[in-house]
C-alpha cells in the first residue's frame, strides 16, 4: 500500500514498508549466492574431515563407525609426526629470518630512484612467480653433482673438483633446501618492505640527517617502529607458508634422505596417499589446523599489545 503526497502539483509515492525492508535486506540478498557456494566449498570439507577423523576408514577398511579419539591418542605416539614438525620447524626458523633480512636490504638499495628501478624490481620478483616445484626442480638440476652448474663454479673457485650430493649427502639436505626457499621468497619481503620504506615519513628522516644521526641510529628509533606492522605481517604471512612447505622439498629431496627433511605437509601426504590412512590423515591436519591456529592467535594478540 502506498501513499501518494502532492507539493506543488507534483506527486511523490513514499514506499510501502515491503518495499523499504527488501531495499534494506537487496545488498545482503545480493553476496548471499556467493557466501553459500563458499560455504559450501570451504566448510563442508572441513566438516566432513573432523567426521572422518573419528572414525577408522584405511585403504583396506572403510569403517564408518565411531572411534572416539583412537586417531588423536596415535598422534602423540607417531615419532615420526613429531620428527616432521621439528623439520618444518628447522626449515622456518632459520629461512624466515633470511628472507626478511635480504629483502630488507634489498629494499634499502632500491628505495632510492636510479635509472632502470622499475625494470631491475620487475627482474628481481620473477622468482615469486614461479610455481614453487618448477623452481625446485630448477635448483635439482643446478645441484647435480654431474651436470650442475654449481659445481662447476665452486670447483673452479677452489682450484680443484668438488663434488657435494647437495641433495642426497645429510649435512648439505637442508642448506639446499634453505638456499631454494630463500631465493624465491626473498623478492617477496623484499617488496612489502619496499613499500613500507617508501612510505615512511621522510621530514622525520631530514630532521634526523640534520641532526647528524647516525643511520643504525635512524634505522632503530624512525625505520623500524614505521615499518614494524608491515614486518609482523610480513613474517606472518611466510611464517603460515613455511610451515606447509611441501612442493619444493618435494622435488629437491622428496623427504630424504631416509626422512631426514619430511616436512609435516610431506608426512601429510605420504599417509594419505601412500599409506592411504585416511581417518589417520584427518586427524594430522586438525593437528596441524589448531598449532596454526594457536600461533597466529599469539601473534595477532602480541601485534595488538606491541600498539
Amino acid at each position: 500500500m502506498t501513499f501518494s503526497l502532492s507539493f506543488n502539483g507534483t506527486e511523490h509515492r513514499r514506499p510501502s514498508r515491503l518495499g523499504r525492508v527488501l531495499e534494506d535486506r537487496l545488498p545482503y540478498l545480493i553476496v548471499a549466492p556467493a557466501i553459500l557456494v563458499l560455504l559450501l566449498v570451504g566448510l563442508f570439507p572441513l566438516i566432513y574431515s573432523l567426521i572422518v577423523s573419528f572414525q577408522r576408514i584405511t585403504m583396506t577398511d572403510n569403517d564408518t563407525s565411531f572411534a572416539g579419539l583412537l586417531n588423536y591418542a596415535e598422534l602423540f605416539r607417531d615419532t615420526r609426526l613429531w620428527a616432521s614438525l621439528g623439520h618444518t620447524a628447522i626449515i622456518t626458523a632459520i629461512a624466515l629470518p633470511l628472507e626478511l633480512l635480504i629483502g630488507f636490504l634489498m629494499a634499502q638499495l632500491f628505495i632510492d630512484r636510479m635509472p632502470g628501478r622499475q625494470l631491475f624490481v620487475a627482474l628481481l620478483v620473477l622468482p615469486t612467480v614461479i610455481s614453487p616445484i618448477v623452481a625446485g626442480a630448477t635448483w635439482r638440476l643446478l645441484f647435480d653433482v654431474r651436470f650442475g652448474p654449481i659445481g662447476e663454479i665452486l670447483s673452479f673457485f677452489a682450484g680443484e673438483p668438488i663434488r657435494i650430493l647437495w641433495t642426497v649427502n645429510p649435512a648439505y639436505v637442508y642448506p639446499a633446501i634453505i638456499i631454494c626457499e630463500v631465493w624465491q621468497w626473498s623478492p617477496f619481503m623484499f617488496l612489502l618492505l619496499l613499500a613500507a620504506l617508501s612510505n615512511v615519513d621522510q621530514s622525520q628522516l631530514e630532521a634526523a640527517e640534520i641532526d647528524g644521526a647516525s643511520y643504525l641510529r635512524v634505522l632503530r628509533a624512525i625505520i623500524l617502529p614505521a615499518i614494524a606492522p608491515v614486518i609482523a605481517v610480513a613474517c606472518l604471512i611466510r611464517g603460515l607458508d613455511l610451515v606447509r612447505i611441501f612442493d619444493i622439498i618435494w622435488a629437491l629431496t622428496e623427504g630424504g634422505p631416509g626422512s631426514m627433511t619430511e616436512t609435516i605437509s610431506l608426512y601429510t601426504y605420504v599417509q594419505g596417499f601412500s599409506q592411504f590412512e585416511t581417518s589417520y590423515t584427518a586427524a594430522i591436519s586438525f593437528l596441524v589446523i589448531a598449532l596454526l591456529t594457536l600461533i597466529t592467535t599469539l601473534v595477532l594478540k602480541r601485534m595488538e599489545i606491541a600498539r
